[in-house]
This record gives C-alpha cells, structure tokens and sequence, in this order.
C-alpha cells in the first residue's frame, strides 16, 4: 500500500480487500454497514495489532458517513446529516465533563480549512457555565500551522488541554482520500485521534491518549486526493519523483468546505446540548 494514501479507514479495509486473495480474510478486522438517516454508515474497527499493521492504522473504532446524497440538496438533508454526526458522536463521547475542541488545518488554504471554519458554528459555552448551568462547558481553539506559528498542532492541543483539564478532545481536521468519488462525501468519526499530515505524507507529532492523557475522538472529511494515488490506480505504476506533491480537489472546494464546516459544527453542537434542535441553534447562532 505504499503508493496509496488515504486518511480513511474504510478506503484503507476495501483496498486491502481488492489486493487480497479470494480465500484471505483479514484478522484482527471487524467491519458492517447500516443506513442512518438515509445515509450509509460504515463502521471499521481495528482490534489488534495484526489488524493495525494490515491497514495501517492505529486500533480503534472508525465511522464513515457517506453524504454524497446531501448535495441533492432536499429540504431534509441538513437535519439528517448533522443529527447523523450529533448520533454517531455522543456514544464515543464522556457522558459528563468539559469538551475542549480544536480547530486543525491552515485558514488560508481552502482544503485545508475545515477545522478553523468549523469553530463559527459552535456554541462555547465554558465562558457561561454560571448563567448556562444546564449546558456543557465547551471551549475550542484554532492554533493555525507549524509553518506560521513554528508550533505543532500536538504542542499547542497539549498546552490548553493542561489548563482546561477537558473529559476529551474532539480535532476537525480535512483528510485526505484514496477514490476522488469521496471527497467532500464521506465524515469519518474515529475514536484514536489523529496524526496531522498524514494523508498527504507530511507527518507531525499525534494528537492521541497517550501523548494528550484524555480520550481524543477526530472528526475529519477529505478534501483532497494524492494525483500518485490516481495515477497507481488507472496504470498500476508509481510516478516519478517530479509527479509528487500534487494534490486533487473539487473546483467547488470554497464552498463546500462552508457547508460541511456547518455540518460538523452543528452535530457537535447537538451532541454536546441535546436538549437543543438545529432551529434552536439557528437562533443562537446567527
């Protein structure tokens, strides 16, 4: 799987599968499917360090949502979606406790922007635990990238985890995929962190439990796919060196990522304050 990078644990399990032989089944692996509010889900979760090593991914649970019907646009589709993210969320979630939310990615490169757009659509609540005593304490922040702080997301997620002493951490970060049929369609919800970079071979230091000492759930939609990726998959061959470095995303991307960013802020949103609707949020919102 060198010459393919995907972010998605779904995509990493389904290629394993077409390289496979018939007969192979792939241990330390559990994966099904189920449709959540006319929305296929799909859950892959990692068991063991066998099936870490298959996939290339740290144990845990992964949750993809495809939303490639949203853009259909029903009058429904935003309800269904963000009440989705807001019903896979709250299960992986501490029941009580603060929720500190962190931002990843650099606001001035679109595909790169989910994480800091996302932090407009939520309700921080930390600041008015006094007046809002029913409502969880939420606080989040963006710290922008290495290259314009000299800070690594790990650095700076560590440093106000250390003041605010959150129940977890929830990162919004843009993946990167594998089939360019999933770009900006598919939310993956996992429960082992995140490491930035990754996708696109640029590897910092994780944002997980162990190095964080509080559950970390990452929340993250591709934007972008590897064009070695592409070209591995229609020829069978990798490219050269001068090929590398080059990135796909859709011509729409500045205004999908506005749109998903609304979608994950208001699932969060709804999983943190269940007493709360999306017209609730609305108002509180605008």
């Amino acid at each position: 799987m060198s010459a393919i990078r995907t972010d998605l644990a779904m995509e990493a399990h389904a290629y394993w599968k077409e390289n496979a032989e018939k007969t192979a089944s792939l241990k330390g692996v559990s994966a099904s499917e189920k449709i959540l509010n006319n929305y296929p889900l799909t859950q892959v979760e990692i068991l063991d360090n066998y099936g870490e090593k298959a996939l290339g991914k740290p144990k845990g649970i992964y949750l993809t949502l495809d939303i490639t019907n949203y853009w259909k646009r029903t009058e429904t589709a935003f309800d269904r979606a963000t009440n989705a993210v807001a019903q896979i969320l709250k299960p992986i979630l501490p029941e009580k406790g603060p929720i500190l939310i962190a931002g990843l990615g650099n606001q001035a490169m679109t595909p790169d922007a989910l994480g800091p757009n996302c932090l407009t659509h939520l309700l921080i609540t930390r600041h008015l635990k006094e007046v809002l005593p029913d409502f969880r304490e939420v606080a989040a922040l963006s710290g922008g990238v290495l290259g314009t702080t000299g800070l690594e997301a790990a650095e700076w997620v560590k440093g106000v985890t250390e003041h605010v002493k959150p129940a977890a951490i929830i990162l919004i970060d843009a993946l990167a995929a594998r089939e360019l049929n999933r770009l900006c369609n598919s939310i993956q919800i996992a429960d082992t962190g995140l490491i930035p970079g990754s996708g696109i071979g640029n590897h910092r230091l994780a944002l997980n439990q162990a190095n964080l000492k509080v559950p970390v759930i990452s929340i993250g939609i591709p934007t972008v796919v590897d064009i070695q990726t592409i070209i591995h998959d229609i020829t069978g061959k990798n490219i050269n060196n001068s090929q590398k470095g080059f990135f796909v995303t859709p011509d729409s991307i500045d205004l999908k990522i506005k749109e998903l960013a609304k979608i994950l802020g208001y699932g969060i949103n709804l999983a943190l304050q269940p007493q709360l609707s999306t017209k609730d949020l609305n108002a509180l919102l605008c």
